[in-house]
């Protein structure tokens, strides 16, 4: 890549680079701004997917079609035409910056001496994820805190793919699996759910969303133990819920929180709970509680191993005061903002 730059940067002229993340591939989830980038651009480099998908929008154009794997050669073809003045749309999927073209761009415009100040324009266009398309065909299961981890280990080796798996299935976050599975990697995902079943129960609800908003779309249902046997492929992405997911009437939920403080029924407040207040054990209700502990005898690494928290951790509330509850917040009206 070093050898290619270099020829690279003896070049002159002005010109744009425009990251465009199309969305899902169906032209009405695609962006204003999206759409007015590919207008203006002398050039469009892409997977060839992708130029399909923009088809009716880069008629007359300067058309760059590229295999998956030459992610590389896409950002420095896309930096030649940009030195030679030209206006360059480099598309991806989704958007660009999540496991996009944007990273592999500023790898090959770096090693090339750009900064923001060069005569090279930089923008980023952004667009819906793959993550949050295929979770708004299936209800809400990223309300809650969630994660994504690619199971490519055609550039991550696989011991740090396991590390992410062990960390957010024990920290129970709902997790997107984006590249589950390819004709090559088809052991990937078994090794996953081996992971998340570890801390999940087998019954846990998973999507499988396939081509998400595209003429081939397929949505498939199914519990962490029977995922493995869906059709599962380089298109689709994995949805799995945490401990609190549910499915009701064929939708995936994932619950914010709002029964820990408020009674469902009729919207009031629980007791021991206030409205626009942290959780009774919110931070300091916890660190009042771990205090109470430790006046009774527990050390820091009975708490370490019981909240499955760093010792270095429970060694640093140890040293905290304990918590003064006062009422005045609850008359703050900024502390009663809805988040």
């Amino acid at each position: 890549m070093s050898e290619a730059i270099s020829t690279l940067t003896n070049a002159t002229g002005r010109g744009k680079i425009s990251l465009v993340g199309i969305g899902p591939g169906n032209q009405a989830h695609m962006t204003r701004r999206a759409r007015e980038v590919i207008a203006e651009a002398d050039s469009v480099i892409g997977y060839v997917t992708y130029i399909k998908l923009v088809a009716e929008l880069i008629e007359g154009k300067e058309i760059v079609r590229k295999s998956m794997t030459e992610e590389l050669d896409r950002a420095i073809h896309a930096l030649e035409l940009a030195q030679q003045g030209k206006k360059v749309a480099l598309i991806s999927s989704g958007d660009a910056g999540v496991y996009g073209m944007a990273g592999p761009t500023f790898e090959v415009l770096f090693q090339a001496g750009w900064t923001p100040d060069s005569d090279i324009e930089l923008e980023i266009v952004p667009g819906a994820t793959a993550l949050n398309t295929c979770a708004s065909l299936v209800g809400a299961p990223l309300t809650h805190d969630f994660c994504s981890i690619s199971l490519s280990d055609l550039l991550t080796p696989w011991p740090v793919i396991a590390r992410r798996l062990h960390a957010a299935a024990s920290a129970d976050f709902v997790c997107g699996l984006y590249n589950p599975k390819s004709g090559r990697r088809t052991q990937q995902i078994l090794e996953a759910q081996a992971i998340f079943l570890h801390y999940r129960t087998p019954e846990t609800p998973v999507a499988i969303v396939k081509s998400a908003y595209r003429p081939k779309q397929r949505i498939e249902m199914t519990t962490l133990a029977a995922m493995a046997e869906c059709d599962i492929g380089m298109l689709s992405t994995v949805l799995i819920g945490n401990s609190n997911t549910f499915v009701r009437h064929g939708l995936m939920v994932t619950p914010r929180g709002y029964a820990n403080k408020y009674a469902m029924e009729d919207g009031s407040t629980k007791d021991g709970e206030k409205a626009g207040r942290s959780l009774s054990t919110g931070l300091n209700g916890w660190v009042a509680q771990v205090q109470a502990q430790f006046a009774a005898g527990a050390t820091c690494s009975d708490l370490a191993a019981e909240y499955g928290l760093p010792l270095s951790y429970l060694q640093r509330v140890q040293q905290m005061p304990v918590p003064e509850f006062s009422d005045a917040a609850a008359d703050d009206p900024a502390s009663n903002t809805a988040e």
